[in-house]
Formats: C-alpha cells, sequence, structure tokens
C-alpha cells in the first residue's frame, strides 16, 4: 500500500500526462492513464484525477486569479499538474489546508524550479487566505 504522499506523486504524473496528450492532440483513455501509473485501482487518486479533469476549468481560472504577471498556461506541465491537483484538494475535499500545501511544495521541491515553487506556494497561501 502507498502513502498518500506517494499516491499525489502518481496524481501528479497521470495529471502530466493527460495534459501532454491533450496539448499533443492525442487520443487518450483516463482509465488508461491510471491504469498505466498504478499497480492497484485506487480511490483517492479516481477521484483526484477526476476531480481536477471535472473542475478544471474552475481550477484554471483561480490559479490565474492569484498568479501575478503569469498565467498557469506559462507555467512547465509538471508544476501546472502540481497546482492543479493542490487547488482541487483545497476546494473540493477534506485534506487539510496545512497538508495539500505541503505535499504540493515537496513535489515542487523535487520535480520543478525553485521559481515554479515559489508561484505555487504562493498562490496556495492566497487561496486559503480568501
Amino acid at each position: 500500500m502507498k502513502t498518500r504522499s506517494e499516491l499525489r506523486e502518481k496524481i501528479m504524473t497521470i495529471l502530466y500526462q493527460i495534459d501532454i496528450c491533450k496539448s499533443q492532440k492525442i487520443d487518450f483513455n483516463v482509465e488508461e492513464v491510471i491504469k498505466e501509473n498504478l499497480d492497484i485501482d485506487n480511490e483517492f487518486v479516481r477521484d483526484i484525477v477526476y476531480g481536477v479533469i471535472t473542475y478544471e476549468q474552475d481550477i484554471i481560472e483561480l490559479a490565474n486569479k492569484y498568479l501575478i504577471n503569469w498565467n498557469i498556461a506559462d507555467m512547465d506541465k509538471i508544476g501546472a499538474a502540481i497546482l492543479k491537483m493542490a487547488i482541487y484538494e483545497l476546494k473540493y475535499t477534506d485534506t487539510p489546508h496545512i497538508v495539500a500545501i505541503n505535499e504540493a511544495i515537496e513535489l515542487a521541491k523535487k520535480y520543478s524550479s525553485e521559481e515554479v515553487k515559489k508561484m505555487i506556494n504562493a498562490v496556495l497561501d492566497k487561496l486559503i487566505k480568501e
């Protein structure tokens, strides 16, 4: 059984792959992308992936509202996937704010630049203060 942190890393990868497929106009099946990345079916992963897909436009609008002189489309795709997942967790789940933010920052430290990490932190900080 994987930890939630490990599962969030899988979610980030799944969201990244979906974004790549969309940007390259490649047909994809969400279920297949999930199955490619998971050994066993996991409800937590499924809920967040489908949640981000369902509320993606609202999530993007929220991110762009707080990105100063930036747009989520300008971020690297990994950073954007991390930010979308974190915003979804903050707005649509009962994950404690501190957990969602810390998990996003840890993923950004590992996979994104310092600049992107700071942007993610700033956006999430502004979001929870709203």
